[in-house]
């Protein structure tokens, strides 16, 4: 278990939370592991199974503190929160748009575009950094198609042509995934995008990253006071958190940059993974740990952003994108402006 910034982390399967005055406690088989003051955290996010007392429940959705339950493996499984922020005319807005095609796919090519461009600039960066050690005319048409693909999106006239550019264009993208793992080859290879589960190292990474970014954005859209299940791309669908998916899609190049780094500087390894029977890769609880730090890690580091100009941290992104979309939904801004990384 670790904090970090205002969240606490419990990444130990067999881990059980409870309330104790104003703490809330870590045990394992009614041994305290640790507690931590309640009043410090914003939000808790528990990596395992055996879940929460319901007085801590309570507690937390009385002070509004997000407690967040996933599976050992990283994958979402429900979210505690307290009473719903935000303005309700902002979220009638919100739900007029989904209803709408037309101004839903005004949305839904800002979130692509700036997922293609961001994989271009992951793509891109290679390129300069190790143009020694990658096929050069692979990525630069690589590049070229991605680049393409940018135009194409803002030409699309409905959803399923939207969907069909970023497919074509994740192709594309994924056919160097492989090439931009230096090290560890052995171990960290890519040959396709597989999930639920993960049948490599490396498609297990990418997963549990994923899973992350996905809490960090469906955190920054509930906090602007926008409903994280009603997205625009991506359709209504039950216990899906649609909004959340759409506003990460442009910040998946995100996390792809934290795993290259992770494997190219051997800050991960595959004795942090386990193979069960039928083929499904699984992290350790010290494989976990790694990666929450690094994401931590890169989340505390400094960045200009392309539209406000302004330099912050680079975990607060999900939350100016979420206010910037919140902000174009109530008619304080013209459109909706993508992050593109520069």
């Amino acid at each position: 278990m670790k904090p970090l910034l205002n969240t606490l982390f419990v990444n130990q399967d067999e881990a059980y939370l409870a309330l104790d005055g104003g703490n809330v406690v870590v045990l394992r088989e009614d041994r305290e592991l640790a507690r931590f003051p309640l009043h410090n955290f914003e939000q808790i996010t528990s990596f395992g199974y055996t879940g929460a007392s319901p007085a801590l429940m309570r507690k937390c959705a009385e002070d509004n503190i997000a407690l967040t339950f996933m599976t050992p493996e990283g994958r979402f499984q429900a979210r505690v929160i307290g009473r719903t922020n935000g303005n309700v005319l902002l979220r009638r807005e919100q739900y007029r748009r989904a209803d709408d095609e037309e101004a839903s796919l005004i949305l839904a090519r800002s979130f692509i575009l700036g997922k293609i461009y961001n994989a271009r600039w992951i793509i891109e960066r290679m390129r300069r950094d190790h143009a020694m050690r990658i096929d050069e005319e692979k990525f630069q048409n690589v590049s070229a198609f991605l680049q393409n693909s940018c135009r194409e999106v803002m030409q699309t006239s409905d959803l399923e042509t939207l969907r069909g550019v970023e497919g074509k264009a994740a192709v594309s993208y994924f056919s160097a995934f492989d090439d931009m793992l230096l090290k560890q080859k052995e171990q960290f290879f890519f040959t396709e995008r597989n999930r639920r589960p993960p049948l490599d190292n490396m498609n297990c990474l990418l997963s549990f990253l994923y899973a992350l970014l996905m809490n960090d954005v469906g955190a920054a859209v509930e906090g602007v006071g926008l409903d994280s299940y009603v997205g625009f791309l991506h359709r209504d669908r039950p216990g899906r958190q649609s909004l959340a998916l759409d506003l990460m899609e442009e910040l998946r190049p995100l996390a792809d940059r934290t795993a290259f780094s992770m494997v190219n500087t051997k800050k991960i390894n595959g004795k942090d993974f386990r193979l069960e029977e039928g083929g499904a890769v699984y992290l350790t609880d010290d494989g976990r740990k790694k990666i929450i730090e690094a994401w931590h890690a890169h989340k505390e580091g400094m960045m200009t952003h392309p539209f406000l100009e302004e330099k912050l941290k680079w975990g607060l992104v999900p939350h100016v994108q979420a206010l910037l979309l919140a902000r174009y939904l109530r008619g304080d801004l013209d459109a909706y402006p993508p992050f593109l990384w520069k």
